[in-house]
């Protein structure tokens, strides 16, 4: 038996949703009024329209695991995204166990995205 799960995230602007993670190299998989499917090899993110949320309020997250995190956060760096504020890119990768490590993004609606990665 195979299992899949993804996240569902909320986005006050489609449009501008769909823009940011197309820059994070997803593609829209689906998308209408109520509902939008991204996805990037075998990582899918979906979002639910949130037009009154407060980004800077955001408890919203999602983990996207790579067996390449150098290469992730490199090519994600080329992005030029802030470091501060909403969007941004958290600058360096911090050890979160031994065997596990991490970096961030905030989307544009605060939600945090956590890739992890040995």
């Amino acid at each position: 038996m195979k299992i899949h799960s993804t996240p569902n995230l909320p986005s006050r602007d489609f449009d501008v949703t769909e823009a940011f993670y197309a820059r994070l190299g997803f593609a829209t998989g689906w998308r209408d009024e109520g509902w939008m499917i991204l996805r990037r090899g075998d990582a899918v993110i979906e979002f639910f329209p949130h037009p009154h949320l407060r980004p800077e309020e955001s408890w919203f997250s999602a983990c996207l695991r790579t067996d390449d995190l150098d290469a992730l956060h490199a090519e994600f760096a080329e992005l030029r995204l802030p470091g501060a504020g909403i969007p941004r890119l958290q600058s360096g990768i911090q050890l979160v166990t031994d065997e596990l490590r991490m970096f961030a993004v905030i989307d544009p609606d605060g939600s945090l995205i956590r890739c992890l990665g040995a």
